[in-house]
């Protein structure tokens, strides 16, 4: 296998651990550790010439982040995709890459190599090759989970601080697959804001009745259009998330008042106490007065 770096003294400021392999020897067969947990993690600041080849592959799932300049990653010999600021990247264990720092922008990048029973599930059913833009709000987060990180095993590799460390490993790959899966639901940001738009608009309506055509409206799309773009975001059609929306509300009634199940149907827009009974039961699990007298909190 070539793994090679270009630059062989490193960069300015650089951080870098490689956990030594006796130890995740050791402990990966820890329950709280064999999940998911980090082998390698580091972060290479303005890194001119900074290049890697693996013909064959990694062990690990690689992740990377781009919080400066860019750089670009091909896998697997296929198209080369520059990565720019604010963006990750992840590429698969075993899957044949190369990856490499501008000339002109030289990239600084947070970086991970994990390994687990999780990878598949994290990344492998959801991860395209092309690398996904990290909102904003988000570049904070990542940026801190990867510092709790890598201080807590600058301090030792004792079990207590790995079991930890993969804790926040699983942190952090779930936060990218949401990332990642919510990016693909509804590609554009402004169908995102036309479908939380209709969904604020149920929520104001729940004691009320809305129909299909109304909600596609308040999105400015077709019913068809409208259906598909809604259930690719949130799995469900718009009216069985209606639906669900005001079974939610029935239940706060049930828990907060003395009102009767059929009252309460009634006060959620059913008038038929019968189908409301049977509705509640196929989304909560049990019927309103088993709901009931059940204890809470």
């Amino acid at each position: 296998m070539i793994d090679r770096q270009l630059k062989e003294d490193g960069f300015q400021s650089q951080r870098l651990i490689v956990l030594p392999d006796h130890i995740l020897d050791e402990y990966s067969a820890h329950p709280l550790i064999k999940s998911l947990h980090i082998t390698d993690i580091g972060c290479f600041p303005h890194a001119r010439d900074h290049y890697r080849r693996r013909p064959e592959g990694s062990q690990a799932y690689i992740i990377m982040y781009c919080t400066n300049g860019r750089g670009w990653v091909r896998r697997n010999n296929e198209r080369r995709y520059e990565v720019r600021k604010g963006e990750i990247t992840v590429i698969p264990a075993g899957m044949p890459h190369e990856y490499g720092s501008s000339e002109e922008e030289p990239w600084t990048i947070y970086w991970l190599h994990v390994k687990g029973e999780l990878g598949p599930s994290f990344f492998e059913e959801e991860w395209n090759a092309a690398p996904v833009p990290l909102p904003v709000e988000r570049s904070s987060e990542m940026i801190g989970l990867f510092d709790e990180c890598f201080g807590l095993l600058s301090q030792g590799y004792s079990l207590e601080h790995v079991a930890y460390v993969s804790q926040l490993a699983c942190h952090l790959a779930g936060l990218i697959r949401l990332i990642q899966t919510r990016r693909q639901a509804v590609p554009s940001p402004r169908r995102q804001l036309d479908i939380e738009k209709a969904i604020q608009y149920m929520t104001e309506r729940l004691e009320d009745n809305v129909s299909l055509s109304e909600l596609a409206a308040q999105a400015a799309l077709s019913v068809p259009h409208f259906t598909q773009l809604f259930k690719k975001k949130t799995g469900y059609s718009p009216i069985d998330y209606y639906l669900r929306l005001k079974i939610q509300l029935a239940g706060q009634y049930l828990d907060l008042t003395d009102q009767s199940v059929k009252a309460i149907g009634a006060r959620v827009g059913f008038q038929d106490p019968y189908y409301f009974s049977r509705l509640f039961k196929k989304i909560m699990g049990k019927s309103p007065s088993a709901y009931r007298s059940t204890h809470k909190g």
